[in-house]
């Protein structure tokens, strides 16, 4: 009996010792440009923040960038010390550029990795998707690139608590390039030519539609389609008949690379205009460099703009990348910046402090512009506006707000 009792009391040692030695493990995927993946969430050498990008999918080009250029940013901070004395760990994921499995990730990094913060998605669905995980669970969500109002404000006029972008909204995009029209090129008529059933082209046309109309300007068409579409000859052609001096296309690249293509074919060859959604090298490819000529787009920086802290970034981009950085990577880069600026304000790692500190943001210089942050979370900052040259982006103006 004493035996028994023994060997009992022997097993249920071992299992204690083996309950402590076997810590906890991350959730997430692939670990990268900070501390060894899988450290506890709560290791106070590290700051953990997830990305939740598209890097795969029909918009992975957007969300490739933004994801190089914060893993570039967490690379500098990393080599210069950390945040307060902290390395960043990283954890990546890829969304599919599907909605579900943004969901999917944030509820992983928030439940299991236990970030600090999420920086993503690329595009403002995929960022939506995630609002309500972030507003529950008090996680930072900071999008570098969704640009729809309903991305930090409701309907109801409330503000999304937790969530920050460094892009501008696209109100603002469709103003600029209705100004842009009317000063800029003198046009007096327009088309708009936009996917109805995207709400970040839906806002872009509204607000062109408004400006360009508030200043002497007159639509004379509007043509939609659908995302995934191939074929826009029969819209294209009923926008050639009502002969616009200008066509505004708020749309992503894949549809505006075949867009582009198909206008000139028809021999349609009046200004196209778009914004940040065509800015991808596989525009380029799609709508062919020619087609693109007599082309601009709204846009958050340009590679060419002779501003020091740009070609500063330019340069050790490309030192590392071997390729320019385009706006995405730009955008990624400086919300890491922007997040690790305000923890090194707030002082401590606690949500509610550097929330506080994002919130009183103001004249960051960033490389896509000097932020301050408004009522609504989003950035007061400049636009960029490029003219494509033979396939080239080439520098055309900045346009403040």
């Amino acid at each position: 009996m004493r035996k028994k009792l023994l060997l009992l009391l022997m097993s249920i040692f071992l299992v204690g010792m083996l309950a402590a030695c076997g810590g906890s493990t991350t959730g997430g995927g692939n670990s990268s440009s900070g501390s060894d993946s899988g450290s506890d969430s709560g290791d106070s050498d590290t700051i953990k923040i997830g990305l939740n990008f598209e890097l795969s999918g029909p918009v992975a080009s957007y969300g490739s960038s933004d994801a190089e250029g914060a893993e570039f940013a967490i690379e500098e901070i990393n080599a210069n010390g950390g945040i307060l004395g902290k390395k960043i760990e990283v954890i990546k994921q890829d969304n599919k550029s599907e909605t579900q499995e943004a969901v999917a990730i944030a509820t992983r990094l928030t439940s299991q990795d236990k970030v600090l913060a999420i920086i993503g998605s690329a595009t403002s669905g995929n960022t939506i998707a995630q609002v309500q995980i972030a507003n529950d669970t008090k996680t930072l969500l900071l999008t570098p690139s969704g640009t729809a109002p309903n991305v930090t404000e409701n309907e109801d006029g409330s503000i999304n608590e937790y969530v920050f972008r460094t892009s501008y909204i696209d109100p603002f995009q469709g103003t600029v390039a209705a100004n842009f029209a009317l000063d800029e090129l003198g046009v007096k008529t327009a088309a708009i030519y936009n996917d109805n059933a995207s709400d970040y082209a839906k806002g872009l046309a509204d607000a062109f539609r408004e400006t360009f109309e508030a200043g002497g300007g007159t639509i004379v068409a509007e043509e939609s389609y659908v995302a995934g579409d191939t074929d826009f000859r029969s819209t294209l052609t009923n926008i050639k008949s009502a002969n616009p001096e200008f066509i505004f296309i708020p749309g992503y690249y894949e549809e505006v690379g075949l867009i582009v293509k198909q206008a000139r074919e028809l021999d349609i060859t009046v200004p196209l205009m778009g914004a940040d959604g065509w800015d991808s090298p596989k525009l380029v490819e799609l709508a062919g460099a020619e087609n693109l000529n007599n082309t601009f787009i709204t846009n958050h920086y340009s590679s060419q703009d002779p501003d020091s802290k740009i070609q500063d970034f330019v340069k050790n981009f490309e030192e590392k990348y071997g390729k320019s950085p385009d706006s995405f990577n730009a955008l990624g880069y400086d919300t890491v910046y922007f997040l690790a600026d305000a923890i090194e304000r707030a002082g401590n790692t606690d949500p509610e402090a550097i929330k506080k500190a994002l919130e009183e943001t103001e004249n960051l210089e960033l490389v896509t512009g000097t932020i301050t942050i408004d009522e609504k979370h989003n950035p007061v900052k400049s636009a960029t506006i490029l003219e494509y040259k033979d396939g080239e982006q080439t520098f055309r103006t900045k346009v403040d707000p």
